[in-house]
């Protein structure tokens, strides 16, 4: 039985977006004005980072608290491969909250572990009931990933965050009074295809979008993985780049697309009096290049265009604060989110609770100084010359920027106040200082006049990676826990 005390849960969850394009972040246009006015009204977490730049890795991540070496699962084929204990759904369940789930999967829970369930939603299909809703996805399958040079021939009510959004709120309609809720809203976009209906395909001028940090000499500059993305992006689209700020401007427009639906569903909370008892909180699996370094979507490397992702928390008790200093990570919302229902934290779980941050309280900074992230397969590297196979033919348009080449291997990342540090399987490491060199052009790793900021790093890096170790299975002995997660003793 509920209290007046326990807050409703609504997640609201976007794919393959980036965490600078909104003007409240620093974008020169207003993508998001909806999202932009909950972070003033709450907590905007500027340092928030992804686990991998991957789909379903990173989802896993937020389901179990757990960083990919620890749950296992390292690529999105391997979903059904997760190695875990009590996860988000199963607190949730255990305090009796009602659970729905409207659109985009990418996870191991299924339709039945819900009390509503919607979708799945894809990028180019989702559930279709009508002849519209069929053409819609026939059509966008035609564009084979976009971006589309046309606005999108169908009206807004066929788009996936209009539907996902209707469904969410039927399935809202139907929950138990008596019973909390949580609603996982989970959006398609702006993963590609890239495209919008009016007036959202017009919304942003190409001509008023800004420059954007580097183009595809970046991409040949930094060489290995990058350069072989752009060359293959090259040989299957030949001078896609000179689409860069068209591509640039829909994505925009898919932004204000979701943005406006972000409004209805909140603005339904709010009808239905269930606003005020709500924790909301936004956050992506991963960002999108958008065409920096000449390149779409995610694959080669950590960039913080792919790996910083927006998280937005708002609602009762949580404190309004423009959070630029702590640097925190999307493993760190299924443990935030057991302490905002006074629930422990399960054994297993690797992120650290917000919840104090977010609340008003003292936490320790230096456990916010750094955060971590992995990404690769396993393995070696494969030789960037080299043309092993490939879950696609090499004919043809289609490509999976997701492929062997680009995921191979092993990379960990460290980001700690202006600097950011990787290191690989083979032993090579990259050291950015992003205050000067945001887009990661000139690696310092040898820069002797660093050498004392690498060694910093590098000790950090190891007591990540020795942190992140799994403590799964438990078994006879009981380890010492700390309070909410931290790695240190607090208070």
């Amino acid at each position: 039985m509920r209290t007046a005390a326990t807050p409703n849960v609504l997640l609201v969850m976007t794919d393959q977006h980036r965490a600078d394009f909104t003007r409240g972040a620093g974008f020169a246009l207003d993508t998001m004005p909806f999202l932009d006015a909950l972070a003033a009204s709450g907590t905007r977490l500027r340092n928030a980072y992804t686990t991998a730049p991957a789909c379903v890795p990173a989802r896993t991540s937020l389901l179990t608290g757990r960083f990919p070496s620890a749950h296992r699962v390292r690529q999105n084929s391997a979903v059904r491969e997760v190695v875990r204990g009590a996860d988000l759904l199963d607190v949730l369940d255990d305090a009796d909250y009602s659970l729905h789930f409207a659109g985009k999967t990418h996870m191991y829970r299924a339709k039945e572990d819900f009390d509503s369930f919607a979708g799945p939603y894809w990028h180019e299909r989702g559930p279709d009931e009508t002849d519209a809703q069929r053409d819609f996805s026939t059509w966008l399958r035609s564009i084979d990933h976009g971006p589309s040079l046309e606005p999108t021939p169908f009206p807004l009510e066929c788009q996936y965050p209009y539907r996902i959004v209707s469904d969410a709120i039927a399935g809202l309609k139907k929950r138990d009074p008596d019973r909390p809720f949580f609603s996982w809203v989970s959006f398609p976009e702006p993963h590609n295809p890239y495209q919008a209906p009016e007036p959202y395909f017009s919304l942003f001028d190409e001509a008023d979008v800004p420059d954007r940090a580097c183009g595809p000499e970046a991409a040949e500059a930094k060489g290995g993985t990058y350069r072989w993305l752009r060359e293959l992006l090259e040989e299957k689209r030949p001078g896609y780049d000179r689409l860069w700020r068209r591509y640039r401007a829909t994505y925009c427009g898919m932004l204000r697309l979701i943005d406006d639906q972000i409004r209805r569903l909140v603005d339904f909370l709010d009808d239905e009096g269930l606003a005020h008892n709500t924790l909301v909180v936004f956050v992506a699996d991963h960002g999108d290049y958008v065409g920096d370094y000449g390149l779409q979507r995610k694959g080669a490397g950590m960039p913080d265009v792919l790996m910083r992702i927006p998280f937005v928390v708002a609602g009762p008790g949580i404190v309004t604060r423009d959070n630029a200093t702590d640097q925190v990570s999307l493993a760190d919302l299924f443990p935030t989110l057991c302490e905002a229902i006074g629930r422990d934290i399960p054994f297993g779980v690797q992120g650290r609770s917000l919840w104090p941050m977010l609340t008003g309280g003292d936490y320790p900074a230096e456990e916010f100084a750094s955060v971590y992230a992995e990404r690769g397969f396993g393995g070696l590297p494969y030789d960037a010359d080299a043309r092993p196979p490939l879950h696609f033919a090499y004919e043809g348009t289609m490509y999976d920027e997701l492929n062997s080449v680009t995921q191979s291997g092993t990379t960990r990342m460290l980001r700690q106040g202006r600097w950011k540090l990787l290191y690989d399987v083979t032993g090579r490491g990259e050291l950015y200082d992003l205050a000067e060199d945001p887009a990661e052009l000139h690696n310092r790793w040898a820069d002797p006049a660093v050498r004392d900021v690498r060694a910093d790093l590098t000790e950090r890096l190891l007591w990540w990676s020795t942190r992140v170790v799994d403590d799964l299975p438990r078994a006879a002995y009981e380890p010492l826990r700390t309070t909410h997660n931290y790695a240190t003793r607090w208070p």
